[in-house]
């Protein structure tokens, strides 16, 4: 559902959004910015001085016929023009630089933000809304930053030039000038807020059709398997037609500006016209003073029509800002404590007591689960899908947190070490594995960041992964695609395996990590994770029970509970759920007894 902004969320939050902008990334480059403004005042005296001009080419040039002026004037108007060249130059560089940087932080903050943040937060937020905040909202405010920050200096500063030296010239007349413009103060205000609610509406909507494309783009095969590519048309097409809407209204809204600045404005020279032009005819001015504030009068205009336009985009900006800092407000809920301390791991030990779980939807995962995987064991989880498996295996490494109870490595709770020991003694082989779009090399690095060539060689080869990386077209060098797409399944899960060899933690965590594999590479990855199991507390997760036949323990999990425990021998003749899950998965076969030696994988 559309994030959909109303005018009370957007309504009198300018101020704290523009103070928390500067507070927190502007103000490292105020000495861009005073330089910058330092040219903007340059260039703003040197419009005015334009205008000044007038008044002497007028009536000591054209009417007193003074030739020395003639040669003096022509000069000033080089100069005033070499001035505002090289200061309009250089502050919309300087401006340019700061507006650029200024969102460059900010990104980086995102990201570090986001990397912080917890597994739930991923889950709750599809990764097209996330992405959005990077590209599309980062750029709205891009060009916000850019756009105001100079508008701001110079705009304002040629404005504020040219009025003083109306008022400079005659107060009344530039009085009558500017008694229209008040008028405008409050269409201003409420364009801007209509674009500002406009604004967040279409950043919403493009974020919901980044996660479309991302999702359909992911899913192309099945789009295809199912003939669904008219569906997906269809919402494609639904959300593009919403865009279009926002994109047009806010169009409308940010063009009311221009033709009432126009208006104004030809309201305002019009009533000088008519008073200033009395006043020359009476011989109560000069000419050349008269069209010196004409001038004036006009050359303030354009940035007078700037400065009303200078709302809407500023609105834009703080609608993405908005968004973007309700990202960077997010606060993890897996934390260190304030005394967290490193975890020493003397056996590894794992310890689960009295421990409840619960969603943030409200589903009751985990009911009171006590059990134990002794200290380089290998025990295996079994149950129903939905029984509480994973959100057990989940909470090792703290990805989730207890509601009650306790966690415990040798001992020691979970939430009272700190995160990068704990996660550091635990590696993680699932079904679903994660390869990065880079070599093979990197995605086997990832294990253990500054792992050396030999080092990561010899995972490859523990992992039964070396003999079919060598084959490929540049071997470890082989870029393996978006999600490992240019390898096979077997290929993508040896590779995570030897990532998991590389990383050498003493806990080993296997999630259906050969579940979704051919007889072929499951018996390639089994001996694989025979080798990385050996003398390393493990838990395994499985549905398949002939792969944990001859795990040293086994729990089954129902309804969130540990019902039963023991060896598959034991656990058959209790006769409870896994003697009966057993005779479901070998109905008809001959029983099965433990081999000496068996890969637990799946």
């Amino acid at each position: 559902m559309a994030e959909r902004a109303t005018l009370d969320d957007l309504s009198h939050r300018t101020l704290p959004l523009v103070l928390r902008l500067v507070r927190d990334f502007v103000r490292p480059y105020v000495g861009r910015m005073a330089l910058a403004f330092l040219c903007m005042g340059l260039m703003a005296g040197a419009t005015a001085a334009n205008a000044w001009l007038m008044q002497p080419m007028l009536d000591r040039v054209f009417v007193a016929h003074d030739e020395r002026l003639l040669l003096i004037i022509p000069l000033a108007v080089i100069v005033l023009a070499l001035v505002k060249g090289v200061t309009n130059y250089w502050q919309a560089v300087l401006m340019t630089t700061v507006g650029q940087r200024v969102v460059a932080d900010i990104q980086l903050a995102l990201f570090a933000r986001l990397m912080r943040a917890d597994i739930a937060y991923f889950h709750a937020n599809p990764t097209g809304t996330l992405i959005s905040r990077f590209t599309n909202d980062a750029g709205m405010l891009r060009n916000a930053a850019t756009t105001v920050l100079a508008g701001i200096g110079k705009e304002a500063m040629t404005a504020a030039f040219l009025v003083a030296l109306m008022f400079y010239q005659d107060w009344v007349l530039a009085l009558v000038a500017f008694i229209v413009f008040p008028i405008a103060i409050r269409p201003i205000v409420s364009i801007g807020r209509r674009m500002r609610r406009v604004s967040a509406n279409t950043q919403s909507e493009i974020g919901q059709f980044t996660t479309l494309l991302d999702q359909t783009f992911q899913g192309a095969r099945h789009v295809k398997a199912y003939g669904m590519e008219a569906y997906e048309q269809k919402r494609a097409a639904r959300l593009i037609e919403n865009l279009y809407a926002l994109v047009e209204r806010a169009q409308r809204v940010r063009s009311v500006a221009s033709p009432l600045m126009e208006t104004l404005g030809g309201i305002a020279v019009a009533l000088v016209i008519l008073y200033g032009g009395h006043e020359v005819i009476s011989e109560a001015r000069s000419p050349g003073a008269f069209f010196s504030f004409i001038t004036a009068l006009l050359l303030a205009y354009q940035p007078m029509k700037a400065l009303a336009g200078l709302n809407t985009n500023l609105q834009e900006g703080l609608a993405a800002a908005q968004r973007i800092f309700t990202v960077l407000d997010v606060e993890p809920e897996i934390r260190e404590a304030p005394d967290a301390r490193p975890l020493a791991i003397a056996g590894g030990e794992i310890r689960f007591t009295g421990v409840l779980f619960t969603y943030a939807n409200g589903t009751k995962a985990l009911d009171g689960v006590d059990l134990v995987v002794p200290a380089g064991k290998t025990v295996a989880l079994v149950g129903s899908s939905g029984a509480g498996k994973s959100t057990i295996l989940n909470l090792v490494p703290r990805f989730y947190d207890v509601a009650a109870g306790a966690v415990t490595i040798d001992g020691m709770d979970v939430r009272q070490a700190t995160l990068a020991s704990l996660r550091g003694a635990i590696a993680l082989v699932s079904q679903e594995v994660t390869l990065f779009d880079d070599t093979v090399r990197a995605n086997i690095a990832y294990g253990r960041f500054g792992a050396s060539e030999a080092e990561i060689i010899a995972a490859a080869k523990a992992a039964a992964a070396d003999e079919f990386i060598r084959a490929l077209p540049q071997g470890y060098e082989t870029p393996v695609g978006e999600h490992g797409v240019k390898l096979s399944g077997g290929q993508r899960q040896r590779l995570a395996v030897a990532r998991a060899m590389l990383k050498n933690a003493p806990i080993l965590l296997l999630d259906e990590a050969t579940s979704a594999l051919d007889t072929e590479s499951e018996r390639q990855v089994q001996a694989a994770l025979a080798a990385l199991m050996h003398g390393r507390t493990t838990v395994v997760i499985a549905h398949r029970l002939s792969t944990v036949i001859d795990a040293d323990l086994i729990h089954v999990v129902d309804g969130g509970r540990v019902v039963e425990s023991g060896t598959h021998a034991e656990l058959l003749r209790q006769n409870g759920i896994y003697a009966r899950l057993y005779a479901l998965q070998f109905a008809g076969q001959a029983p099965r007894e433990p081999a000496a030696i068996r890969a637990v994988g799946s």
